[in-house]
Order: structure tokens, then C-alpha cells, then sequence
């Protein structure tokens, strides 16, 4: 099992509550970084709390929320040492792990079903990173920071 961090704004607040409870209920250790409620917040502000822990991790990953998916992905993506992949098929997901090594998935809260959600997130989560030839593509994003 795997050591997860969570979070959302308040858009995804309902759907990361539905999905931290699937998570752990399969036996993964859910770190939840808010918010603690559906109260309107700011998605840079909580993918920045949970891409630096996650960058701060040695093998952690993260998924977020937000009505979209979009928002907490572009600003996952300006915290160093974070590959934030907008998810939303099992194919999007097992690329994005297989081939670009990311570490945080994004997720729309709205206008997906639950179901979709909890398959996208369990191929995200059973992907392995490939190496070879992808290794130099990911050194060259690293690079980009």
C-alpha cells in the first residue's frame, strides 16, 4: 500500500471525502491537507500544501481535486519537484506514470462519476514509471524548473 496526500478546493471537497474513504478502506495511508470543509477556498493554496509534500517525499503521491481538474493541475505544476498530470481516463493514468513519472494526479470533481474516479486513480496507483528512454524526457522537465 502507498502513502497518499489529498487535497481540493471546495468543489472537490465532497468527492475527496467519497474518495479518501474508498483509498483507505483498500489500506493506503491517506494524508489529508484539506479543506476541512465545502466553504469556498483558493486551489493554488492547497496544491501548493500538498505538491510540497509530496515534493518532500521520497516516493509519496498526491492527488487532487477541483471542480475541473485544470486549476490544481497548472498550479501543482509550479511547485519544484512535482509532475502534475490532469487524469481523465485509466489510459491518461497509466501514461502519466509509465511515461512522464507523475507524481500527483489531478481529477475533475464535477461531471465525472465516482466509479470513473476510483478506476482512474487505481491505474495511477498500480502504474510504475518506466525508465529508459523516458528517464531523459523527465531530466529534461526537471531541467525546465
Amino acid at each position: 500500500m502507498k502513502k497518499l496526500w489529498m487535497a481540493s478546493d471546495h468543489a472537490g471537497f465532497e468527492m475527496k471525502a467519497v474518495l479518501k474513504t474508498h483509498l483507505q478502506e483498500l489500506g493506503h495511508e491517506v494524508v489529508d491537507l484539506g479543506p476541512d470543509s465545502d466553504a469556498s477556498v483558493d486551489y493554488p493554496d492547497f496544491a501548493k500544501r500538498l505538491g510540497c509534500a509530496v515534493a518532500d517525499a521520497d516516493d509519496g503521491l498526491g492527488i487532487l481535486l477541483c471542480g475541473t481538474g485544470i486549476g490544481v493541475s497548472i498550479a501543482a505544476n509550479k511547485i519544484k519537484g512535482v509532475r502534475a498530470a490532469l487524469c481523465r481516463t485509466e489510459y491518461d493514468a497509466q501514461m502519466a506514470r509509465n511515461h512522464n513519472n507523475a507524481n500527483v494526479i489531478c481529477l475533475a470533481a464535477r461531471g465525472v462519476q465516482e466509479d470513473v474516479l476510483k478506476r482512474v486513480i487505481a491505474k495511477f496507483l498500480s502504474a510504475e514509471f518506466e525508465g529508459g528512454r523516458h528517464q531523459r524526457r523527465v531530466d529534461k522537465i526537471s531541467a525546465l524548473e
